[in-house]
């Protein structure tokens, strides 16, 4: 099992439109529910974090379903609208060992 981890670090300030932006694309079903997924957020640090955590049985799963999610007839538009809040991102491939 995979657990991925997209990490968005978020400009100061800019939390409320973002999560304007993820209840947009949770209400045009533009993800898909995976085993364990979560959504999380942090207020430390260098600046606010934004991330998204779900489990697959295989990275061939995970390749498959991004895929599908990006071909979502919003996607790229809202995509562009999300990546104007984001200073980096990052992402985590974790192998769960036991």
């Amino acid at each position: 099992m995979y657990i991925v981890r997209d990490i968005f670090h978020l400009k100061f300030g800019h939390y409320r439109p973002v999560k304007a932006l993820l209840d947009e694309a949770a209400g045009k079903n533009m993800f898909k529910k995976y085993p364990m997924e979560r959504t999380l957020t942090d207020f430390t640090g260098k600046s606010y974090r934004l991330i998204f955590e779900a489990a697959f049985e295989t990275l061939e799963i995970y390749e498959k379903s991004m895929a599908e999610e990006m071909t979502h007839p919003d996607w790229r538009g809202w995509y562009e609208k999300f990546s104007e809040h984001v200073e980096s991102s990052e992402r985590e491939i974790l192998k769960l060992m036991v």
